[in-house]
């Protein structure tokens, strides 16, 4: 089992910039694909971005790409997200998932772990 711990939400301003920041802990980071969703009040949780292991593919939501870039560093176990330009409908709540194979995957079934979110909230 991976433990996730989120950080690096808050209030920006639209147009404004965020880092976030996924510490995993319990198992190399280097074993599992890994993964950002989030959920707005109200709607579903969405998928946002994702990683292999070894950080050489990467898939992102339509509505975020050119926006935001996934990252990952191995020898530190962290996986991180890069938001840029960001727009009010960005704001939700941003959770860090753990896969159990090594690929990356937009699916939030493929996922066994997950942090406990972040909150991202962009004004207009």
């Amino acid at each position: 089992q991976v433990q996730l711990v989120e950080s690096g939400g808050g209030l920006v301003q639209a147009g404004g910039s965020l880092r976030l920041s996924c510490a995993a802990s319990g198992r190399p980071s280097s074993t599992y694909g890994m993964g950002w969703f989030r959920q707005a009040p109200g709607k579903e949780r969405e998928f946002v971005a994702t990683i292999d292991w070894r950080g050489g593919s990467t898939n992102y939501v339509e509505s975020v790409k050119g926006r935001f870039t996934i990252s990952r560093d191995n020898a530190k176990n962290m996986v991180y997200l890069q938001m840029n330009s960001l727009k009010p409908e960005d704001t939700a709540v941003y959770y860090c998932a753990a896969r159990l194979a090594r690929l990356s995957s937009s699916n939030s079934d493929d996922y066994a772990s997950w942090g406990r979110g972040t909150q991202v909230t962009v004004s207009s």
